[in-house]
C-alpha cells in the first residue's frame, strides 16, 4: 500500500514532490518565512533547528515527506505519518506553507488532494495531530469535514521543552464530501 499512497501528487500548479535532500536548501528559505510559528511545533524548521529537523523528517521511519510546490516555487512541506496498513489508517501532518499563501484557499487545496487520494488506494481514516494552541490548523480541518475526537493530555514534549496537549481530528472515507 506505501508504494500506492506514496506517489507524486498534482491539481493544476499545486505540486507534491517526495522531499529529498535536493530540496533542503530551497525548503530552508521557505521555513524561515516566519520563524515564530515554531513555537507550536512538535520540532523546529526554523533558523538553527532546520537541518537536524530535515534530516529526522526524511530519514524518518513512517515518514512520507513531500515538498510543496505553487508551480515552479517550492512553498511548503507536508507528508503522511503512522501508516497503519492493517488498519487502513494514516495522519497528515508536518504540514507547513509559505506565509504568503496562508489564508487563499491553497492549503484546503492540498489538503483535498491529499486527502481524496488516501481514500482512492484504500485508506478509511485519515487522522490530523494539532497542538491545542494552534487554532489556525484546528480550524482548517474543521472547515474539511474532519471531526474532533479527544484532547491527548500532555501527548508530547516539544523541541521547546512544552508538554503539548494534542487534538486528534479524523476523517473516515464515508464522511468524506468530494
Amino acid at each position: 500500500m506505501r508504494d500506492r499512497l506514496y506517489v507524486e501528487l498534482d491539481d493544476g500548479d499545486l505540486r507534491l514532490v517526495k522531499l529529498t535532500e535536493a530540496h533542503r536548501e530551497a525548503l530552508r528559505t521557505v521555513c524561515a518565512a516566519d520563524a515564530d510559528i515554531w513555537a507550536i511545533y512538535s520540532s523546529s524548521f526554523g533558523p538553527g533547528h532546520f537541518d537536524q529537523s530535515f534530516d529526522a523528517l526524511i530519514g524518518g521511519e513512517g515518514r512520507m515527506a513531500y515538498a510543496i510546490f505553487d508551480g515552479d516555487r517550492l512553498v511548503g512541506m507536508t507528508a503522511w505519518l503512522r501508516p497503519d496498513w492493517s488498519a487502513q489508517t494514516v495522519e497528515i501532518g508536518n504540514s507547513y506553507i509559505h506565509p504568503d499563501l496562508r489564508g487563499t484557499g491553497f492549503n484546503r487545496r492540498l489538503k483535498r488532494l491529499m486527502i481524496e487520494h488516501a481514500f482512492a488506494v484504500g485508506i478509511r481514516r485519515i487522522e490530523f495531530r494539532i497542538d491545542e494552541r494552534n487554532a489556525r490548523s484546528q480550524a482548517a480541518v474543521a472547515k474539511l469535514g474532519c471531526n474532533k475526537e479527544a484532547t491527548l493530555r500532555s501527548e508530547r514534549i516539544t523541541w521547546t521543552g512544552h508538554v503539548r496537549d494534542t487534538t486528534l481530528w479524523s476523517l473516515l472515507a464515508g464522511e468524506w464530501q468530494r
